[in-house]
């Protein structure tokens, strides 16, 4: 008996990594393709004096002011954290997806939420460093509108690490933390309508294609994107960390800082400000999520096979 449920866990372990692995390598993939769209966004968020024109001049003006490469200016950090971002997100939801499936019950979209919300958790928590330093190094060097955005100096990975701890402290690389917890719910939502989508795609047995992953992925990141984008511009103006707030620590502090944002954010700009560069941002992430799940679906489809587990899809 002993025996069985170690080849369970043996095989578990395997599959989940299978997963993990492939989340990973299609989320480094689609993210190099489309990176400029993610520079256009940050830039629309965090520097409120930039005008809220079109993604191609945004990008345009950036090229024009800082050379081409500054479209990808930050790409190792963002590839980096994305990267064990989406290892650790994938690997626990299809543990999670996994325990579940052995237990009672068939797969439910209430499920795959709150599997999804609980992979979100442990991601943030472990991940958010690297989000606050790969937003300071993307946009270092940068000419911003607004003046009172002052300049960093950092080396790299490990130099920004160290002078964030000796100038501001170790808490400070948990910036956006609050916001980033309350937006696990926009991947667990993305992850729900995939998982039902691709369930009702692929029933009897029905092969998707891969345009079909494409469109479902896009559709699902759209919606979640949608929903949550306001407290990602939030997120953006925290990590970045130069708002001071209003001097409270702790929980309290934190509520007060978004309550504050999200007030300050309307009252400069009205409501759509909330929404500033949500263009980009959509462009950006529901191309980078649809040709993720592709590449995702083929990585682990393709080990699979070669491994010969002839692995049923468990959407």
């Amino acid at each position: 008996m002993s025996n069985s449920g170690g080849s369970v866990v043996g095989l578990l372990t395997y599959e989940t990594l299978v997963h993990a692995v492939a989340g990973a390598m299609g989320s480094v993939t689609a993210m190099t393709v489309f990176f400029p769209l993610d520079t256009a966004k940050s830039r629309l968020q965090v520097d409120d004096k930039r005008k809220s024109q079109s993604t191609p001049v945004i990008l345009a003006e950036i090229a024009k002011e800082e050379g081409f490469l500054a479209l990808y200016r930050g790409w190792f950090p963002v590839i980096s954290s994305l990267c064990c971002s989406n290892f650790v997100y994938f690997y626990t939801f299809n543990a999670l997806k996994k325990v579940a499936a052995s237990g009672p019950g068939k797969p439910r979209p209430g499920k795959d939420l709150l599997m999804g919300m609980v992979a979100g958790v442990v991601n943030v928590i472990l991940t958010t460093p690297m989000w606050v330093v790969n937003t300071r190094l993307k946009l270092q060097g940068v000419r911003f509108r607004n003046e009172d955005l002052h300049q960093t100096q950092y080396r790299g990975i490990f130099n920004a690490f160290s002078q964030i701890i000796a100038d501001e402290g170790v808490g400070t690389l948990w910036n956006g933390t609050l916001p980033s917890l309350i937006l696990v719910v926009n991947p667990a939502v993305q992850l729900m309508i995939y998982e039902a989508m691709k369930r009702k795609a692929g029933k009897g047995g029905r092969k998707i294609s891969s345009a079909k992953i494409f469109l479902i992925g896009a559709i699902a990141k759209a919606i979640a994107t949608t929903a949550t984008y306001p407290l990602q511009t939030i997120q953006a103006i925290l990590r970045f960390g130069q708002y001071k707030g209003d001097g409270k620590g702790g929980l309290m502090g934190s509520i007060s800082n978004i309550f504050f944002l999200f007030m300050d954010r309307i009252k400069k700009y009205g409501f759509l400000g909330l929404y500033k560069g949500l263009e980009a941002k959509l462009l950006q992430t529901v191309l980078t999520a649809a040709l993720m799940f592709v590449v995702y679906e083929k990585i682990t489809a393709a080990t699979f096979r070669v491994m010969g587990l002839n692995k049923k899809p468990t959407h």
